[in-house]
């Protein structure tokens, strides 16, 4: 016992981060999984229906966490203490807008998306508050390098939505879409046990005024921006598929996809660590291109690895994860996974300059993120070339951020030489 915690206080609080998110992601993993073996392609549409809009509302909740991150940072004293009671109470009001409007629209979503109800909708959009104010937590956390409380907010969460999920499903003779919703929004509570809830003021009258709010506007706007363009990119492939073809084959995609993202899941663990240590180092006068380039080199070699081990072995890891009724699309896995791994790549290099406030690269992936979904809206005629149109996209993306930070360094270099 004395050697193991001897040990544990040799890991640093960074470690223990990257250690509990391989742990969240990998159960996350196992939760998609194990409801594909469990319901079967056709059912499994609707579940990875309401996994994709967890997705979605993972980005936009990105935007108020950032926020925090960023101004954690910058902020200290009284200005933080006004900015944090402000970020919550913003994260309330648009996490009870979207809910109503999520709660409004949800038998016409129930229509968009050919699902069995619309109750899946109706629970999912009453949890959607506490989501918000769960992603403020997170950047506190995050901006003051607290990655202990950070890594316990996201293990509560994942593990109360994988063990409550399967017990529903197993002891409720409900609609699977149903008790999936619950099991996602009952996690929401769960994950803000770690946080110290007298923290959250909302109704506090100490709220930020004057230019500290300006900033902090002109960056929710601007990062609200990006995340929507991560949500198109990321998101809409599922969400064109499900409305263009059938259930059977939307739920053989969603397989796919999931196999196929474990770059962009483990790419999301390293950006948690990459954007403090970048506004950090920048407000510090330091040099932040080194840090950029060692996450750029663990994604690469990472997704290298994945995409060889996915076009030499395709129908072992579908029949291992999913099951052989999943086994069709198997020849689909490495040019999806080589997608996912330069949208991961080049998600690496915007979030980079986001914490550098440079926004042009925001600007250029909401544009080649409409681009997606306009070239599958109009390429659809197989999976096949739903995932061959997106490798294009991911192509022109990852080069156009890639040419920007050349851009800019040159820029850079060219005026210290000048002066």
């Amino acid at each position: 016992m004395i050697a193991f915690r001897l040990a544990l206080k040799k890991i640093s609080p960074q470690q223990l981060f990257m250690g509990s998110a391989l742990i969240v992601n990998g159960g996350n993993y196992l939760y998609n999984l194990l409801l594909g073996r469990l319901l079967g392609p056709e059912a499994f549409a609707d579940a990875a229906l309401l996994v994709t809009l967890l997705l979605v509302l993972s980005f936009v909740g990105m935007t108020f966490q950032l926020a925090t991150t960023r101004f954690a940072v910058l902020f200290s004293g009284d200005n933080w203490s006004a900015f944090k009671n402000t970020m919550y109470k913003y994260a309330l009001i648009f996490g009870v807008i979207s809910g109503s409007v999520i709660l409004f629209f949800s038998k016409y979503l129930q229509q968009i998306f050919h699902t069995q109800n619309h109750w899946m909708f109706v629970i999912f959009a009453i949890g959607t508050p506490l989501y918000f104010v769960m992603s403020v937590n997170r950047g506190r956390f995050q901006g003051k390098q607290e990655f202990t409380k950070l890594a316990g907010t996201y293990q509560t969460e994942m593990w109360s939505r994988l063990i409550l999920t399967f017990a529903f499903l197993w002891f409720l003779p409900l609609e699977p879409g149903i008790l999936i919703a619950i099991g996602i929004g009952l996690s929401f509570v769960f994950g803000l046990i770690p946080s110290n809830l007298n923290s959250i003021q909302i109704f506090s009258k100490n709220q930020l005024k004057g230019d500290e709010l300006k900033k902090v506007w002109i960056f929710i706007g601007l990062t609200a921006g990006y995340e929507l363009t991560q949500i198109i990119i990321n998101n809409s492939d599922v969400l064109l598929v499900k409305h263009f073809f059938n259930s059977i084959d939307a739920g053989l995609y969603a397989s796919l996809a999931l196999i196929g993202r474990v770059v962009y899941f483990v790419a999301w663990m390293f950006v948690m660590l990459l954007m403090p240590t970048v506004m950090q180092k920048h407000k510090d006068g330091e040099s932040t291109a080194p840090v950029l380039f060692k996450y750029v080199f663990f994604i690469g070699s990472l997704s290298t690895l994945i995409v060889i081990a996915c076009y030499l072995m395709p129908e072992t890891i579908i029949n291992m994860m999913f099951g052989s009724a999943y086994i069709s699309v198997a020849h689909l896995l490495w040019q999806y996974a080589l997608a996912t791994s330069l949208f991961a790549i080049s998600n690496i290099f915007a979030y980079y300059f986001l914490s550098l406030n440079q926004y042009a690269p925001v600007v250029l992936s909401g544009l080649l993120g409409m681009s997606q979904v306009v070239l599958i809206t109009f390429f659809h005629s197989s999976l096949t070339m739903v995932v061959q149109v997106q490798i294009i996209a991911m192509v022109v993306l990852l080069i156009a951020q890639v040419l920007f930070f050349l851009f800019k360094n040159t820029k850079r270099d060219n005026k210290s030489i000048s002066l």
